[in-house]
């Protein structure tokens, strides 16, 4: 029978005109990326020589060619291992090299690049090594876990916020008294009592689960629960922190209004309270780097609170003998830190907010060169002694400034200023769209990996838009648009900002992952916290969580998920810890993928790319020159069996693969179990809605 070529795949199509056509080239068998199996030294110094590796068929080249910079140049065979011959080049330059290669056998070639195998070159796709850019060794497949600190463990009562306490944003300050009560839509100023001495005492949890990392939301003064809206740079907020010095009363029904609030401004403005917090925050990254966690903190730079002691709109910081904020008077010190568009003081409301928002004043650093400084001055001092905190995750990073040259101008800078503070401190950029003109090398290391993780996974497996606001029937299990997807939006990292890209399931400014699996738009306010948990699938949640603990990145756990906590979007998604109420199968799971990747420097920093897909079905390899990861996802309904060619991840012909674990049936294996490769090939039963891990050797005898 006839299979109508319109019906067959971009790289199915390109293989059958191959074969139509004399001699063959194994496309199949072509690879290449900028890991250290294929480019060597992966972080070159300017002027260092470097060589580029190819992998093509045995016996199947003529000939193999790199080109870079309208230069064609001739590969050497080196070697053959296995399946595969492999060609060499050498490089060296003070400049970005961005490179594509060329298969040849007689008259017949191809291009090859991040986009595969090709008859038509796409450069947009081309490998690239930066000359003196690297990032930190220790966040390249580190595992990750993200805190939202007032929601994951109250270690201190005496430091809560308490009731009435201040007015923000026209509401109370409110100190929910039930941990486990659900979140209210209207959530921004109830406090749940999380903070620093939380995070210490569950440093066992966590080191236990295999965190290596811990990305921080907000700690600095402020007076949300969300702390994007900082108050003080300087210091750590006494609610999370220490407060040692406590006078006064909450705000009185008939004097609600902060001009009284003389118990926050005690607790949120003394130095003792202050350096106290600051003091609690070196010793908890002593004890994580004890326990051999980093700490990533959360720089909000582009702009700052109304309650900021620059702007000081509610007065907290002229009560208390600071200098005169830029809202009271014109002449203040701080007057051009922010951008004004009227001259009406004393108390101006007309200050530029980011999107329009007038409790997040916009930071005018083109205005000030002194506010410039204090900023770059910020990002050395956290990560500097004493505190030696290991990086900045960088709010909304890309609006900072008023325009593209300055905002660029200004990381370049940033970056100069951290790295002299501590060379192994990571910069992590939020950031959705093309992050590449901020990753040549001297801004970000990388960023918040939404277009090449969190967003197409997603859809591949659940359908649902991140915030749960859309749901996409062809979106679900389309796994050619998932692999084209991810090529494309992989394609725009290095290798340096890819292997160390924050790969999330789920955070702060999204639905749970869980929450999407049960395919309803909505949202709290709409639907209720209830339906947020109904129909919810654990399997297809195992599944994310393989993938996350198995791609190329950072794959970073947003606090409880691994224990199965649901939520809408913002505010939903920041309900407290489950402790005690945990999914223990989830948490068991999340272990057992996190010890796996740990022991595998496949998973870790080997290279990677799809072998086989199908509707609902992903296969893809894992892969150095000493081990090879096979991973299988089924997100169908029904089970499947399958002939996977694992050859094409460095699989011997005939060998044995290890079951490291599976997922199936709301459930995980990981007992040992043995499959056979016969001739390069894979025959396997894989069940419905489940995933399949298998290696060329038991990580867990080594």
């Amino acid at each position: 029978m006839r299979v109508p070529l319109k019906s067959l795949s971009k790289h199915e199509k390109l293989k059958f005109l191959n074969e139509m056509t004399r001699p063959v080239i194994n496309i199949d068998a072509i690879f290449s990326d900028e890991t250290e199996n294929y480019a060597s030294p992966a972080a070159p110094n300017p002027g260092e020589p470097f060589k580029v590796r190819l992998r093509a068929g045995k016996n199947n080249l003529t000939a193999a060619y790199v080109c870079s910079g309208g230069e064609k140049r001739p590969m050497s065979f080196t070697e053959t291992l296995g399946n595969f011959d492999y060609y060499e080049c050498e490089f060296a330059s003070f400049e970005i090299v961005k490179y594509y290669f060329i298969a040849e056998k007689n008259d017949s070639f191809y291009y090859y690049n991040k986009n595969g195998v090709s008859r038509e070159l796409d450069e947009n796709y081309n490998f690239c090594v930066i000359p003196g850019f690297s990032t930190p060794n220790w966040a390249k497949g580190a595992v990750m876990y993200q805190i939202y600190v007032d929601r994951f463990f109250n270690g201190d009562p005496k430091n809560d916020v308490a009731d009435n306490e201040y007015i923000y944003l026209g509401k109370s300050a409110k100190k929910i008294k039930n941990w486990n009560e659900p979140v209210e839509p209207e959530d921004i100023c109830n406090f749940y009592g999380g903070d620093l001495k939380g995070i210490i005492d569950k440093l066992d949890y966590l080191k236990d689960l295999g965190v290596e990392a811990i990305y921080l939301n907000p700690v600095f003064v402020s007076p949300s629960n969300h702390k994007y809206d900082a108050q003080d740079y300087d210091y750590v907020d006494p609610h999370i922190g220490v407060i040692v010095l406590d006078r006064f009363e909450p705000l009185s029904k008939d004097r609600s209004i902060n001009r009284y609030a003389n118990m926050y401004v005690e607790r949120a403005t003394s130095k003792v309270n202050l350096e106290a917090s600051n003091q609690l925050m070196i010793r908890l990254i002593e004890l994580a780097h004890q326990n051999n966690i980093k700490i990533i903190l959360d720089g909000v730079f582009n702009h700052c609170g109304a309650f900021n002691k620059w702007l000081d709109r509610e007065g907290i910081y002229y009560r208390s003998g600071y200098p005169v904020g830029a809202y009271r008077d014109k002449n203040s010190k701080y007057r051009d830190y922010f951008r004004w568009y009227d001259d009406s003081w004393p108390n101006n409301e007309c200050y530029d907010a980011w999107w329009g928002y007038d409790n997040h004043p916009k930071l005018n650093f083109e205005g000030s060169r002194e506010l410039y400084d204090y900023i770059l001055g910020i990002g050395a001092k956290w990560v500097s002694p004493p505190f030696n905190a290991d990086g900045w995750r960088l709010d909304v990073a890309a609006d900072l400034g008023y325009s593209p040259a300055f905002n660029h101008k200004f990381w370049r800078d940033f970056r100069a200023s951290v790295k002299k503070a501590n060379p192994n401190a990571i910069i992590l950029a939020e950031h959705y769209g093309d992050p590449k003109e901020w990753l040549s090398g001297d801004q970000w290391d990388t960023v918040m990996n939404y277009d090449a993780f969190m967003e197409p996974l997603t859809w591949f497996l659940t359908g649902m838009e991140k915030h749960s606001e859309d749901f996409r029937p062809e979106a679900l299990c389309d796994a050619m648009g998932f692999e084209n997807t991810m090529r494309y939006f992989m394609a725009r990292f290095n290798y340096q900002s890819l292997y160390c890209a924050m790969n999330e399931l789920s955070n702060h400014d999204h639905s749970r992952f869980l929450t999407r699996t049960n395919k309803t738009p909505g949202r709290l306010h709409t639907l209720g916290a209830e339906l947020a948990e109904k129909n919810a699938s654990l399997s297809v949640m195992m599944e994310a969580v393989t993938f996350q603990m198995t791609w190329p990145g950072a794959p970073t756990v947003y606090y409880g998920d691994e224990v199965g906590l649901a939520g809408w979007t913002d505010p939903d998604n920041r309900r407290p810890f489950p402790w005690g109420k945990e999914n223990k199968v989830l948490l068991e799971f999340h272990k057992r993928a996190i010890a796996t990747r740990k022991k595998s420097d496949a998973l870790r920093v080997g290279s990677a790319d799809f072998i086989y897909s199908n509707y609902g079905i992903l296969c893809y390899g894992r892969w150095t020159a000493n081990e090879s990861v096979i991973i299988i996802i089924n997100n169908n309904a029904e089970s499947k069996t399958l002939t996977i060619p694992v050859w094409k991840a460095n699989v011997q012909n005939n060998c044995k693969l290890y079951q490291l674990y599976a997922t199936v049936a709301d459930s995980f294996i990981s007992t040992p179990d043995v499959f056979y490769v016969r001739d390069g090939q894979l025959l396997i039963n894989v069940p419905p809605f489940s995933s399949i891990v298998l290696g060329d050797r038991d990580v867990f005898e080594v």
